[in-house]
């Protein structure tokens, strides 16, 4: 069965944006530095994306507003905006779970959790994910949009990896 992977980064501090939104902190300790490409590795196991209309916009207008970078993969956008699909971007107003477990039944690869917070939530509350796949960078925004903001339960973790570099922290963690 297709697995659901969570992969985002985020702050110190457990923020996935700043206190604006904004993600323009998404880089290691050293800007001259290169990085090792958690990213690179993680994409071959995926074909699908779900992810939030905010998320979506701020791909489309600051971090990548000449080319769509998931080009190839089926995203799936949740809006309660009336959009046009193109060839691998679906707007949908349907329940993100519901379309989960549906997409889950299936054949394909994973299927990539992309954020935002919101959608993420809701995901999590279901026990939905499995793994979760987290690159912590080293900053401290003191404030922004939380990566885990509440939760009705505990969900207990085992950490399979981890690798650094550039001062980022890559984790993987499944469930126990």
């Amino acid at each position: 069965m297709r697995k659901t992977t969570l992969f985002i980064a985020m702050s110190l501090d457990g923020y996935i944006a700043d206190a604006k939104g904004g993600a323009d902190w998404l880089d290691g300790q050293d800007p001259d530095a290169v990085a090792e490409d958690f990213y690179a590795e993680f994409i071959k196991t995926a074909d699908t994306v779900l992810m939030g209309w905010n998320t979506f916009d701020q791909i489309v207008r600051e971090l990548s507003p000449d080319e769509w970078p998931y080009s190839g993969l089926s995203t799936y956008v949740f809006t309660h905006r009336t959009l046009p699909d193109s060839k691998d971007i679906h707007f949908t107003k349907e329940d993100p779970c519901t379309l989960l477990k549906r997409l889950k039944q299936g054949g394909g690869k994973d299927i990539w959790i992309c954020g935002g917070a919101r959608l993420i939530e809701g995901i999590v509350q279901e026990e939905a994910i499995n793994p979760f796949w987290i690159t912590v960078i080293p900053v401290l925004l003191g404030g922004g949009i939380r990566l885990f903001p509440t939760l009705k339960a505990p969900q207990e973790l085992a950490l399979v990896h981890v690798r650094h570099s550039n001062g980022m922290v890559d984790l993987l963690y499944r469930k126990r």
